[in-house]
């Protein structure tokens, strides 16, 4: 689809919110469009705490519980699962074997903790489903109806799963998962690098392109790619560390933008 001239699209982007001039927006998925943070968070304290009592019980070294607020905002929120095993032992003063992405769950490493992780919040899925917030929903039809192109950005390796689960796979244009920033060599969040691949598949600059992020690494992400403009998505309170990163705007549901016009 060709964009119109940035001229010809004031009013558009004016109604959704967004400066004169945005050609494309680029939307986080976990805590975004969908509800699944609060699995993700679940499932990373369910694998931490039981490796951490484990350890305790082997070492008599004792590490405090993973606080599925604080430590899932500052450790994982955003990263890419291996990353977010690493941030977090590190914050605990704790080394582990990096091992491979093949290892089992139940192994001791950055590995095995990821994936027993992934194992955990994909049975939470199953079981629970996955819900789409009604105000962000709202908003990407709104921006799909004033001709601007959309790209679902996740360091999730199961979008395409929460997607088709939540029925919004058809809303977007692009998809820039874990798997294709595996595939492509991307850094993960905080680095800008799957922004900057979503931009370049919807064919627009990072000038032109708005992010929509509610992890302060993925905020951090679209200030580093130099993006036209980033919306912080506050879902837990932490609206003033969301502006530090680099928001320019931050709101409690995108439904907000729409009320702003």
């Amino acid at each position: 689809m060709k964009l119109a001239p940035a001229e010809e699209r004031g009013h558009e982007t004016q109604s959704l919110g967004l400066p004169v001039g945005v050609g494309a927006c680029l939307f986080d998925l976990d805590g975004v469009l969908t509800e699944t943070a609060k699995l993700h968070a679940a499932a990373w304290k369910q694998t931490f705490d039981a490796f951490l009592g484990a350890r305790t019980v082997r070492t008599g070294k004792r590490s405090a519980p993973f606080d599925d607020i604080a430590d899932y905002d500052e450790y994982v929120d955003g990263k890419p699962r291996y990353d977010g095993v690493r941030s977090f032992l590190a914050a605990r003063g704790i080394e582990l074997p990096e091992g491979r992405p093949s290892d089992p769950p139940s192994a001791e490493t950055i590995s095995g903790l990821g994936n027993r992780k992934n194992e955990l919040v994909l049975a939470l899925i199953h079981d629970q489903g996955v819900e789409a917030y009604e105000g962000s929903i709202r908003y990407v039809r709104a921006v799909r109806a004033a001709g601007l192109r959309r790209a679902v950005v996740s360091s999730s390796a199961n979008t395409s799963e929460v997607l088709a689960a939540a029925a919004i796979d058809d809303l977007f244009d692009a998809q820039i998962d874990a798997l294709v920033a595996e595939r492509e060599h991307l850094k993960g969040k905080p680095a800008p690098d799957t922004f900057l691949a979503a931009a370049r598949e919807l064919g627009v600059s990072p000038a032109r392109a708005a992010v929509f992020e509610d992890a302060l690494a993925g905020v951090a992400a679209g200030r580093a790619g130099r993006f036209g403009f980033v919306v912080g998505v506050d879902r837990v309170g932490q609206a003033e560390e969301l502006r530090k990163h680099g928001a320019d705007l931050v709101v409690s549901d995108l439904a907000e933008l729409l009320d702003r016009a």
